[in-house]
């Protein structure tokens, strides 16, 4: 009788389909806005300006495609889009908190505080770096190109260097370009082409 019921019971249906299609190009647009912000294009005072497009596309994107991925069982692919969930959303709360005191911290504070925000996320970053270098290549240089920028960053903001910032923002937007190409050639396949080449993995 066991038997028969579970002959019987229906196929649970597994999910399909590729959650880089909406994390890839969510992370782009908000890359892209980042580094307009550092590179100067809005005044100093308006760092809010990226927040429109940061907190309601590119940090709701990459939470849904990491939850997409979690249901395909893709546990590396949801570990990365969780943790850029992180990162924007916690950006814009930090940027959203500084601008209308939410925090208590004070004006004296408020480098120490971007550099303690910077610090820990480039540690974060770092780590995911090493622990997934067996993906293609393509992602390592991603991952490295942010490491790099978040650096920049972190110097420019706390050595008051603002060249520093600024380059950090056109490190921006050199790994927006390798998202880019990411997202083209998901998209490819998606739609029956030919993926685009990523690279041998630097760990075999």
């Amino acid at each position: 009788m066991t038997t028969a019921a579970a002959t019987e019971a229906p196929t649970r249906s597994v999910p399909e389909g590729d959650p880089a299609l909406i994390g890839v190009p969510t992370f782009i647009v908000g890359a892209t806005a980042l580094g307009l912000v550092l590179t100067g294009y809005v005044p100093t005072g308006a760092v809010g300006a990226s927040i429109a497009i940061i907190l309601p596309a590119t940090g709701l994107g990459q939470l849904v495609a990491a939850v997409w991925a979690a249901a395909l069982g893709q546990s590396a692919v949801a570990a990365v889009f969780g943790v850029f969930t992180g990162f924007w959303l916690s950006y814009a709360a930090l940027v959203l908190g500084l601008i209308h005191g939410w925090f208590g911290i004070s004006g004296d504070a408020a480098v120490a505080t971007q550099g303690l925000f910077l610090i820990a996320w480039l540690i974060m970053i770092v780590l995911l770096t090493l622990t997934t270098l067996r993906l293609p290549a393509a992602f390592t240089v991603l991952f490295t190109l942010i490491d790099l920028a978040l650096a920049l960053v972190l110097y420019g903001t706390v050595s008051d260097s603002p060249g520093a910032t600024t380059a950090g923002g056109y490190v921006v937007f050199a790994f927006t370009a390798v998202g880019m190409y990411l997202f083209a050639g998901a998209l490819s396949a998606a739609t029956g082409g030919r993926p685009l080449p990523l690279g041998r993995p630097v760990l075999g």
